[in-house]
């Protein structure tokens, strides 16, 4: 077998890859317009700093800093804490399933192409389109989140700094990709900093080191308590499991962007050994992050802290921040703010990206119009980036008196459920293409990475995420809560994701695939087609490459 080749900078790759045509019928190096040599291609720039970073720090946004406190309002700090660590398995599974996916074939189709290869076209079709569209509208609700966070400084309109902070996303992603990747390596560098932060001090406020010197421990968890009951229900385990799965919700909304790492398997340098070990390491960010950051806010904030309920998106309603200001230190408040700024603006970011390249595979199977095949000489999908962007501009929608909190309270919700749909057919994916090498008497050990406890794992987490949208609103049918704007809420994604599957199937006549048909060998790599990145001399690169 041929090793992959090395390659000391990006002008040699970018000399080889413009060499490159598409292949076995599944294109991976897409030429834009025509079938010239030529043609420009997509380029595999991220590196492994590049993969490593996005996989630590993509997607974490406004959820993690701030939006946690509404769960923790709602379920309570043992609540949320077993929220937290259920989503975490259940995004562990669907990660390391798509980690599979992505390593064996790193196509430029994404979660949509897998949908369409191991389990049916049509909801392939609905994927993507529902991926694509709920990231579109993801930037615009970043942005409305970077202008209530900016709130926090000044009472200017929040147009204009919506009108200032979108043009660096247009900028940014289509210079090329990895310049994409610079820009992650640095806002993740600085948010897995500020959380790590935070982490060692709440600890140090809880254990009565703060200016304060109030020793908490576990006060909260006993007064007020340790899970709160969801109002209305008669009260009991009932209503405090009703609250516990309410806080679901929140923590998908943390976990979202949590994936992007695999989509970037498309534009990485060597995805087979890239992706596979951002997968693995994914667990650090879970445990660390999200369950440990859970734990230690339910332990130094009571879930009845009014200010939790506040209505604003930036520090004010922080659960840290809240901490920060009880325990009497001064000016940290700015800082974290600063850092919910970075973070909300990076997650927009991240989303561009995300929705970019799902719209350009839908392109390329033809389920999208032909001109978002069109790439610039960058390797940029540049009609599909200007396509997203143009999307967020909704967002100066929200920039009237009190829309822009109302706006990204509306757009969390739905991000959050477009992203369990996506979840739940991503790892329903995997354990299918899992079944056919079963099937088909293939050895798993001939393939790049093999997700832990698989198909299992990806069963349990599609499951689990069918679940928790199913009964997302189930708030609306209790006895004198029924709202229509809720209702629809809480289910709109669920329909704009039934109606595209319904309506493909009926007019292509798709039909399920089986196991025993299913193709597990067009638009894999060769060998030769990956660039092996030389091996760090100084101290600090052998310690990064051990470490990410």
């Amino acid at each position: 077998m041929e090793t992959p080749r090395s390659y000391q900078s990006d002008a040699d790759i970018d000399q080889d890859v413009e060499k490159k045509v598409p292949y076995d019928g599944d294109i991976v190096y897409p030429s834009a317009t025509t079938d010239s040599d030529h043609a420009p291609v997509m380029r595999r720039h991220l590196k492994s700093r590049h993969i490593a970073f996005i996989g630590l720090g993509g997607g974490i946004g406004v959820g993690l800093f701030v939006g946690v406190g509404k769960g923790l309002s709602v379920a309570g700090p043992l609540g949320l804490f077993l929220a937290f660590t259920i989503m975490g398995a259940i995004m562990w599974g669907v990660l390391q399933g798509a980690a599979e996916m992505a390593a064996v074939i790193p196509t430029a189709g994404g979660f949509p192409h897998f949908a369409a290869r191991f389990i049916d076209p049509a909801l392939g079709f609905a994927l993507g389109w529902n991926y694509a569209v709920g990231y579109a509208l993801s930037v615009a609700s970043e942005l409305s989140a970077c202008a209530i966070i900016i709130s926090y400084w000044s009472d200017l309109n929040a147009a204009i700094w919506i009108a200032i902070l979108c043009i660096p996303f247009l900028v940014l992603n289509m210079l090329g990709v990895k310049f994409y990747g610079e820009s992650e390596v640095i806002t993740a560098s600085l948010k897995v900093i500020t959380l790590v932060g935070l982490i060692i001090l709440g600890l140090v406020i809880d254990l009565g080191g703060a200016p304060s010197g109030d020793r908490i421990g576990f006060r909260y968890w006993q007064n007020p308590g340790a899970m709160r009951e969801l109002p209305g229900v008669g009260g009991g385990s009932k209503a405090r499991f009703l609250a516990f799965f309410s806080a679901f919700i929140s923590a998908a909304y943390s976990y979202t962007g949590t994936e992007t790492v695999i989509l970037a398997a498309g534009e990485a340098s060597n995805p087979s050994k890239q992706i596979p070990r951002a997968a693995k390491r994914v667990m650090y960010r879970i445990i660390i992050f999200y369950v440990l950051g859970v734990l230690i806010i339910g332990m130094i904030v009571p879930f009845n802290e009014p200010r939790l309920l506040g209505g604003s998106d930036n520090a004010a309603s922080s659960p840290w921040v809240i901490a920060i200001e009880k325990a009497g230190i001064k000016v940290l408040p700015h800082i974290i703010n600063a850092v919910i700024l970075t973070s909300a603006w990076s997650a927009g970011n991240t989303y561009v990206f995300t929705s970019s390249r799902t719209l350009y595979g839908l392109a390329l199977q033809g389920h999208a119009p032909k001109f978002f095949t069109r790439i610039s000489k960058q390797g940029v999908p540049w009609t599909c980036v200007l396509a997203v962007w143009l999307v967020s501009l909704l967002s100066f929608l929200s920039a009237g008196s009190g829309g822009a909190a109302a706006a990204f309270g509306w757009l969390q919700n739905l991000t959050a459920l477009a992203a369990l749909n996506a979840w739940a057919t991503i790892a329903y994916a995997a354990a299918r293409m899992s079944q056919a090498f079963k099937k088909q008497g293939i050895s798993r050990d001939t393939i790049p990475f093999r997700a832990p406890l698989s198909p299992w794992v990806q069963y349990f987490s599609s499951f689990f995420c069918s679940v928790i949208i199913l009964f997302s609103g189930f708030s609306v049918f209790l006895n004198g809560n029924w709202s229509t704007s809720d209702f629809f809420a809480n289910y709109i994604s669920l329909f704009l994701y039934i109606a595209p599957y319904i309506g493909y199937k009926i007019i292509k006549k798709t039909k399920y695939v089986r196991s025993a048909d299913a193709d597990l060998f067009s638009g894999r790599l060769r060998p030769e087609e990956e660039f092996e990145e030389k091996p760090s001399t100084s101290v600090a690169g052998r310690v990064f490459d051990r470490l990410f």
